[in-house]
């Protein structure tokens, strides 16, 4: 190896180690995040691999020079601050996929040196980033607990802000808004009035379909499947600060979500259902390789053919957010059916 790509390869090796121990250290210590730490945890010790392997990799540190490297007394004004957490991790995040991207490029001039290996740390490190990023906006803890899914069709024995208002007091920690066949003017108003029962009973709101809708009724977020806008452009609409939620049905769909910056993914169909025709059923083991998944994917909410005889299943594979429709909205007391469910999703326990 000669002694400019040493060199190079050892000065950025340590950036990265780094980096990666910074993300890692605000994912353990600021955000409890076990799957986003153990991914970071994961990424450094391959790092370690992929840099053993490469010929000539013990005596780089003998081309190291650290009293006469001319970079060292190069500084900025912006690297003496920092506005608070996230951006100490935006700076590791930018540190951590240049040095890698820096180490790529001089592996190339090495024999056997493997530089593939390292593209693929960084697109690993690119995941990473944007998941610790998404975590740090707060978004992440909102899709933990019971989803409702609101459709007035389906509400047999109250109306449908009663089911709503009954599902928010009994712990749902999101409604989110169904209705394929209103018009614009009537799907605004329920949305606007979703959102004030969401507000009263300190529920998330989301709304399935459609980024106008959402914004103008001032929801907390807006769902999408995978004929609706991609998940990027949807983001153009309603900014940074709004959730965006989308359907997955395999792990492809989950990486391509994860890819656009999805704050969350449905996870399933989990079990058949009658509220809406699936030809394939997804089931408890897309759930299972869904949280198992490395990089570590967006928050996950289970959802398809839910109910109070197979919650716990989920319960036991890992889940920490369900959807359920036609369970809550269709029960004669909608309330105690919400309860149960949540309850059991918190406990795991049999039925």
């Amino acid at each position: 190896m000669n002694q400019t790509s040493a060199r190079i390869i050892d000065a950025n090796a340590n950036r990265a180690r780094e980096a990666i121990r910074v993300m890692e250290d605000i994912a353990r210590f600021g955000l409890d995040h076990r799957a986003l730490c153990a991914g970071l945890k994961q990424l450094r010790h391959d790092l370690a691999e992929a840099l053993d392997a490469l010929p000539g990799a013990r005596s780089m540190v003998l081309h190291r020079d650290t009293p006469g490297d001319v970079g060292t007394g190069v500084t900025t004004a912006r690297e003496g601050a920092r506005e608070g957490v996230r951006s100490v991790a935006v700076a590791a995040g930018k540190r951590l996929t240049e040095a890698l991207r820096s180490i790529e490029e001089a592996a190339k001039t090495v024999a056997g040196g493997g530089g593939i290996a390292f593209e693929a740390l960084r697109y690993r490190a690119y995941a990473l980033e944007q998941v610790l990023l998404a975590a740090l906006m707060g978004r992440a803890v909102a899709v933990a607990g019971v989803c409702v899914l609101v459709t007035e069709a389906l509400c047999e024995h109250h109306p449908w802000e009663d089911v709503a208002r009954a599902a928010a007091a009994a712990g749902a920690t999101m409604l989110q808004l169904r209705e394929k066949d209103l018009s614009d003017r009537e799907l605004l108003a329920r949305a606007r009035k979703l959102v004030e029962i969401g507000r009263e009973g300190r529920a998330r709101v989301i709304v399935n379909d459609r980024p106008d809708i959402a914004i103008c009724a001032r929801a907390d977020g807006v769902h999408l499947g995978q004929d609706d806008l991609p998940v990027d452009e949807a983001r153009k609409i309603v900014g940074a600060e709004m959730m965006v939620g989308v359907s997955t049905a395999c792990i492809e769909d989950a990486e391509r979500a994860l890819r656009d910056g999805a704050d969350y993914c449905g996870v399933g169909p989990m079990f058949p259902t009658t509220t809406k025709h699936k030809p394939v059923i997804s089931g408890p083991d897309y759930l299972r390789a869904y949280l198992a998944h490395d990089p570590p994917l967006p928050p996950g909410i289970a959802i398809g053919g839910i109910n109070a005889e197979n919650v716990q299943i989920l319960a036991e594979a890992g889940a920490r957010a369900v959807a359920v429709s036609s369970a809550v909205c269709s029960a004669r007391d909608p309330g105690a059916m919400c309860a149960w469910i949540v309850g059991a999703l918190r406990a795991g326990l049999p039925v």
